[in-house]
């Protein structure tokens, strides 16, 4: 009775073993995939001075390490389609040019979509 139940137990120990190293194991892999992919593109349309789109990138200052950041005068020449666009709007930011939040940086938007780039 008592080695049956010892070796129950080691049974046990071993399944939880094999499971932690397994998940451990893709984990690993998932991580070492997302390392390899390009890291997305925030574009962030401005003009100088723009106190508030300084104060947009500042709030998300410690998530911009994991994307390259664009930044797009809409006062530049060439640019008279953004301005007419965005001039009454800025800060506004799109992800890999496609439309994210603009007036303000939403830290929660920004983590949603580095997430679902991430973890596609």
């Amino acid at each position: 009775m008592v080695v049956l139940r010892i070796m129950k137990e080691k049974h046990l120990m071993m399944q939880q073993l094999f499971k932690n190293r397994y998940s451990q194991f893709w984990q690993t892999i998932r991580k070492e995939s997302t390392l390899c992919k390009q890291p997305p593109v925030l574009t962030l349309y401005t003009k100088d001075p723009c106190p508030l789109c300084d104060e947009a990138l500042e709030s998300l200052g410690p998530l911009l390490d994991q994307v390259t950041l664009e930044k797009v005068d809409i006062t530049a020449p060439g640019n008279e389609l953004l301005w007419k666009s965005y001039r009454y709007d800025i800060p506004v930011f799109h992800f890999n040019g496609k439309y994210l939040m603009k007036h303000r940086a939403d830290l929660e938007i920004f983590k949603k979509a580095l997430s679902e780039y991430f973890n596609t």
